[in-house]
């Protein structure tokens, strides 16, 4: 890895992390179309620091709020519309856990591959315009219950498989609730945090029991250019998304998945 590489792949990873647009996805294609050599397991964990520090400092407030309100349901009984949706996130984490410990091993086997990127980038992208397109969009996210918040949830497990977006699944399953474009986007938000964390503190204990080289000038590259992409990208997807809705993800998925099958079939 060179360090120009290490720059372009923390920014991918900090730009499409929280867009509709599968953050694997687009860190899978630089090796499948360029010939470059996978980044390699800490690299991984750096731009999961950047991309989850970017993501607790927007929502600082938000954090604080959820966490104190947490602590009180459990220590003092206490509930409130905060304990609930800290709780429905939770809650909402527990399947791709599951799914996530069960399936990995057979997904890094069978698909991680270009032509299931491609695949998954055009369904998913249909759907999304579909839902975007029909659903009724007037709730917002403390109204989730945990009905709701499963169903999100098993979206977000399901973006497991390269090409689907973590981001853009669990949007699709927060809009297809009701759920206004703003609150699916904040939920979807809040979600990543643990389901971040979880995955870069299982990186890093591979990382810590492994004898793979750590290069510190390629890891501190890819969290401060994955943090600085992926704040940029939250705040200005949050402002846009009310009026642009999510047509313009719908036909970058399309293009990107229709030029990778170009891209295949010419190869």
């Amino acid at each position: 890895m060179s360090y120009f590489e290490a720059f372009i792949l923390a920014l991918i990873q900090g730009l499409t992390e929280f867009l509709p647009i599968s953050s694997s996805a687009h860190l899978i294609l630089p090796s499948a179309i360029l010939g470059w050599e996978d980044q390699g397991l800490a690299f991984d964990v750096a731009v999961h620091v950047g991309t989850l520090a970017a993501v607790v400092i927007y929502f600082r407030k938000e954090v604080v709020i959820l966490f104190r309100a947490l602590f009180a349901s459990i220590f003092k009984g206490e509930r409130s519309k905060e304990s609930k949706l800290a709780w429905m996130i939770v809650l909402a984490t527990i399947p791709a856990c599951i799914f996530g410990l069960l399936m990995k091993d057979l997904i890094e086997l069978y698909l991680r591959s270009a032509y299931v990127i491609a695949t998954t980038t055009i369904i998913f992208g249909l759907l999304l315009w579909w839902v975007d397109k029909h659903a009724k969009q007037n709730a917002d996210e403390y109204q989730a219950g945990w009905k709701k918040a499963l169903f999100i949830g098993l979206a977000q497990a399901m973006a497991i498989i390269p090409g689907t977006s973590r981001s853009g699944a669990t949007i699709t399953a927060a809009l297809y609730l009701g759920f206004t474009r703003e609150a699916a986007a904040r939920f979807s938000f809040l979600m990543s945090i643990p389901i971040i964390t979880l995955a870069g503190a299982y990186l890093g204990l591979k990382l810590v029991t492994g004898a793979e080289p750590i290069h510190a000038g390629y890891l501190l590259t890819g969290i401060v250019v994955s943090f600085i992409s992926a704040y940029i990208c939250i705040h200005y997807f949050l402002k846009l998304i009310s009026r642009m809705g999510m047509m313009p993800f719908v036909i970058y998925r399309l293009l990107l998945g229709v030029g990778l099958f170009a891209f295949l079939l010419m190869s």
